[in-house]
This record gives C-alpha cells, sequence and structure tokens, in this order.
C-alpha cells in the first residue's frame, strides 16, 4: 500500500478543512447547541427524566449521532465530487495509486472531520448536563464505525452526483429525517406499541440505542444487535465502492 499517497489525499483534505473552518466546524458546533438549548430547555421542562437520566443528557448521544452521521457524508460526498467537478479526478485515476489508497484517503479524512467535531460537541455538552459515559470503549467503537461507515456513505453519494444539488439530497431528505425518527430525541419504548415496531424498521435506531447504551447503560434494541447492524452496513458500503471502481461508473464515463 502506498502510504504517502494515502497521506497526501488525506493531508490535501484535512486542509482544506482547516481553510474553511467556519463552515466546516464552527457552524455545525453551533448548530448542535441549539439544538441542544431548544430541545433541552423547551421540552425538557416537561420531561424530568428518561429511564432515570436527565432529559438533557439523554438527547446528547442522538446530537452526536445526528451531527457525525450528516458531517461524514457532507464532507467525504464534496471530497470526491469536487475533484470530479473540476476534472482532477482524472490525475488522481491515471497515478500509481490503488482505488483502495484513494478511498482510505478520502473517506480517512472525512471520517476524523466528523469524529472531531462528534468529540467537540461531546465536550460542550459537558458544561450543560452532568454526562457520564458507561462504557468508553464501546462508545468509541461505536462512534468510529459510525464516523466510517457514513463517510463511505457520503464518498459513494459524491461519486453518484451529477450537481451540488444532489449532495444534499440524502443527508436532507433522508438521513436528517431517519435521525429525528430514529430515537435521537425520545426512547421508542415511549410509542404506542405499533410504532415501535414500524420503528424497529429504521437502521439509524440501531446506532443511537448502542451509542446511547454505552454512555448510560440504557438501550432500545440488544447491544449486540446494534454492533451487527452497523457492521453490515459498512460491509455493503464497502462492497458498493470496490464495485464502482472495478465497473468505473460516473468516474471514467
Amino acid at each position: 500500500m502506498n502510504a504517502g499517497a494515502i497521506w497526501a489525499i488525506y493531508r490535501y483534505e484535512m486542509g482544506r478543512f482547516f481553510r474553511t473552518l467556519a463552515q466546516s466546524f464552527i457552524s455545525p458546533v453551533i448548530s448542535t447547541s441549539l439544538y441542544f438549548v431548544v430541545f433541552g430547555a423547551a421540552i425538557g421542562s416537561r420531561i424530568d427524566e428518561v429511564g432515570g437520566v436527565s432529559y438533557g443528557a439523554f438527547i446528547v448521544p442522538g446530537l452526536i449521532m445526528l451531527t457525525v452521521m450528516t458531517q461524514a457524508i457532507t464532507n467525504a460526498s464534496f471530497g470526491i465530487y469536487f475533484p470530479k467537478f473540476i476534472g482532477t479526478i482524472y490525475e488522481v485515476l491515471s497515478a500509481p495509486v490503488s482505488f483502495l489508497e484513494v478511498v482510505v484517503g478520502y473517506v480517512g479524512a472525512a471520517a476524523t472531520k466528523a469524529l472531531f467535531i462528534g468529540v467537540v460537541i461531546m465536550v460542550t455538552a459537558s458544561f450543560f448536563v452532568d454526562l457520564r459515559i458507561a462504557h468508553p470503549l464501546p462508545m468509541a467503537l461505536f462512534l468510529v464505525l459510525t464516523c466510517v461507515s457514513f463517510a463511505l456513505m457520503g464518498f459513494i453519494i459524491g461519486i453518484w452526483a451529477k450537481n451540488f444539488e444532489q449532495l444534499q439530497l440524502v443527508p436532507l431528505l433522508i438521513v436528517t429525517p431517519l435521525v429525528f425518527l430514529g430515537g435521537s430525541f425520545y426512547s421508542i419504548s415511549m410509542l404506542p406499541q405499533a410504532w415501535q415496531t414500524i420503528a424497529l424498521f429504521n437502521p439509524v435506531v440501531y446506532l443511537v440505542s448502542g451509542f446511547r447504551w454505552s454512555f448510560y447503560g440504557m438501550a432500545d434494541v440488544p447491544v449486540a444487535v446494534s454492533l451487527v447492524v452497523i457492521a453490515g452496513f459498512l460491509a455493503l458500503c464497502l462492497a458498493a465502492v470496490w464495485w464502482i471502481f472495478r465497473t468505473g461508473w460516473r468516474i471514467r464515463a
């Protein structure tokens, strides 16, 4: 594996992140803080606790997941789409660099950005609520797997998209609604039985549930199932990326 090529792509993408710090970092942190203040103040004043955890602390894992997923997708999709848009992707494809090295460079940078923002939001939330992490290692595992999986998904979207508008379709119209309906701000056990059954078809439920369990030891679904779901999603994205580079779909055409 060409470590130099991976590092060159990774360093360039991280450099773009710091050059546009206001858009890439400050904006999502402020947006998430506003979510936290509004939901924590407006709804938290009416709901004291959920499963023995204060409502303000209960929504923190969901807010982190919401931000991490959307940021990983956005950074990865733009990172690969922009070279396509200006034509520099052909320089990468003609270089002695394998598709695996290209993916590791772009996806690794996007996952790092999302992970960094997620950690900052976690630290920021600790100033508002009494945040505790019952299982630090599983928490880190869920966070890293989510960052990498959704960065891969964003990479696929960036290759699929034909214009800048399409880059926002999946995050805005699919991922964000699934996160809001995935138990980010409530426990699905609070729903009527019929809606609980319907909610189990939402894959985000398993991610949020497993991540929240790592904080407070409470989960809507078994933790093992959550791990299987995120691992399966990661494998599916890897298979899709492999097929894209094998066939040249939306890259060489």
